[in-house]
């Protein structure tokens, strides 16, 4: 269902940005991949092509504006649309509690994983309102949806915005014919995990989701006809460790 559309995905380089355009590119999709770090999005873009798919590489920190909107247009003026967008890009710090976070690390992970997705958002919509049509992909958390202890304030404020963002996109851009989707995963074994104060065990990664899950849930959103929209998903390891715990994210 996917042939002929136009898929950009931020934080295409590793993890869910990555298996979200391997597995759009597979339903047809042209995807453009965008992320800071350019050789790992060439490794994406090669997989692509050996799969024989077509990827675009547009390097971006999509929390600089100018930088997203001359993206944009570029995608555009390359491409003629945007049908989907996925906004994936996220991080997080080791010192992320009350009792070490810093202004300025607050400001740095709110700025990529909210104003990032609004920067891009913001940037497609009118080619999306002209077309009557579009599909914006946010990828949230499970701290986007209850409170989190491990993820520390600034992630938890960030990923609870992005639900709110999605929801007010719905609210006004459905009689544009615009959809948004929100996936709130848990525990997903992904490189942010090396971030944590305490990285869990190769044991509790295995048992985490893992990318490639998250990719055929971003496919599944994408290949819903244009009349249903999926406001949000919540998903999560069966053995979920925010109800069975874990020693490296108990309190310290």
């Amino acid at each position: 269902m996917l042939p002929g559309k136009v898929a950009w995905i931020t934080g295409a380089g590793s993890g869910i940005g990555r298996a979200g355009a391997l597995e759009l590119s597979a339903g047809g999709a042209l995807v453009v991949l965008s992320g800071r770090r350019g050789e790992q999005l060439k490794e994406v873009a090669a997989a692509i092509d050996a799969a024989g798919g077509k990827a675009d590489i547009v390097p971006l920190d999509v929390a600089d504006k100018a930088a997203v909107a001359k993206a944009t247009a570029g995608i555009l003026d390359r491409h003629g649309r945007v049908d989907i967008l996925v906004n994936s890009a996220g991080i997080n710090f080791p010192h992320r509690f009350w009792k070490n976070l810093t202004a300025d690390s607050f400001d740095q992970i709110v700025a990529v994983n909210l104003n990032g997705a609004l920067y891009c958002t913001h940037a497609v919509l009118p080619a999306m309102r002209a077309r009557k049509d579009g599909l914006v992909i946010n990828v949230s958390s499970w701290a986007g949806k209850f409170e989190s202890y491990l993820t520390g304030p600034a992630y938890n404020a960030s990923k609870h915005a992005m639900v709110a963002l999605t929801m007010s996109l719905n609210d006004e851009e459905c009689v544009n014919g615009i959809r948004g989707c929100v996936i709130c995963p848990g525990e997903v074994a992904t490189p942010i995990l090396k971030h944590r104060p305490k990285p869990p065990t190769a044991e509790e990664i295995a048992r985490m989701l893992q990318p490639e899950d998250l990719g055929r849930t971003i496919r599944f959103v994408a290949e819903m006809p244009p009349h249903a929209c999926i406001n949000e998903i919540l998903i999560s390891p069966t053995w979920n460790r925010f109800f069975v715990g874990g020693k490296d994210i108990a309190r310290s």
